[in-house]
């Protein structure tokens, strides 16, 4: 179980939006993670040692939130919240803590734009604060003229292949269960699409995979497609880039030896390999219909 910590801050004001997430602002309500995906990138950093064992809640989140809304709102200095950046705001314990859901109520209440990111199918619980929001929120006013959503709600797979997803995203709700949860978000009429984030060389990122993927998101009618090819960091026991490999290793051992060429003196996959990763995502969105990036 987690533990509960005091924290002197809980919203961050990004320095730069970024063209695809839309952060203006971002909140965590948790610090670690129990999904415990080997490829995540605060893999390395300090959360990144036994991520599960070192899971916190956030106990004063609410008040500082509370502050932090009601200061910004008087000052007009609406703007996309993002949770989470760092963590999921649907990790397993949420079900009963209802952390996120009283945030989001508080969002609600300041009229401030939100876009979820989740690899969980807990966030169906809060359709309802969801539609409100983007019913009620205020959008920054440079992003008028360019969107008409104030609730965003990305779900992130790396695979559809619930095999896979066990081995790589052990601790997360399964791609299947992740599927039905995107279809219901979409039935609600909220804004919806994909993280397809990182797609995995060699395994989730062969044209064959994306074209399965792509499919099965277009079909459920997903908005926009966020895709990504992966990034390792680090050589200790609980780094990304030494975990990802051992799975490679026990799972996909023909293509250990590309992982090691690709990783073993850089962070990313090839130039070159990139260009071709992005020519072939480029003529598969075209095919299925879909969009690439929310704006």
């Amino acid at each position: 179980m987690p533990q509960n910590i005091q924290t002197k801050t809980i919203l961050n004001k990004s320095k730069h939006r970024d063209k695809w997430f839309l952060d203006d602002y971002t909140l965590n309500p948790f610090s670690g993670c129990s999904f415990n995906c080997l490829y995540c990138y605060i893999r390395g950093s300090k959360y990144g040692t036994n991520m599960e064992e070192k899971l916190s809640v956030k106990e004063n989140a609410e008040e500082l939130l509370e502050k932090a809304l009601s200061l910004r709102s008087k000052k007009k200095q609406y703007g996309f919240i993002v949770l989470s950046s760092a963590t999921d705001p649907y990790l397993q314990f949420e079900k009963d803590l209802g952390l996120t859901r009283r945030l989001l109520k508080i969002i609600q209440k300041y009229r401030f734009p939100v876009h979820i990111i989740t690899k969980s199918d807990l966030v169906i619980r809060d359709i309802d604060i969801l539609k409100e929001i983007n019913n009620v929120a205020i959008l920054p006013a440079d992003l008028e003229s360019k969107l008409n959503h104030k609730t965003l709600v990305t779900f992130s797979f790396s695979t559809i292949d619930d095999s896979v997803g066990k081995i790589f995203e052990p601790g997360a709700t399964l791609p299947g269960e992740r599927l039905n949860a995107l279809s219901s978000i979409l039935e609600s009429g909220l804004h919806t699409g994909v993280s397809m984030m990182p797609l995995l060389p060699m395994i989730t990122d062969t044209p064959a995979s994306i074209n399965n993927m792509l499919s099965e998101f277009s079909s459920r009618g997903a908005k926009y497609i966020l895709p990504a090819s992966l990034t390792l960091f680090g050589n200790q026991t609980s780094d990304s880039k030494t975990l990802t490999l051992r799975a490679i290793e026990k799972n996909f051992p023909s293509e250990l030896q590309s992982y090691k060429t690709f990783f073993n003196y850089s962070n990313g996959m090839p130039h070159l390999y990139l260009q071709e990763f992005d020519r072939k995502l480029e003529i598969l969105l075209k095919k299925h219909n879909l969009k690439r990036g929310i704006l």
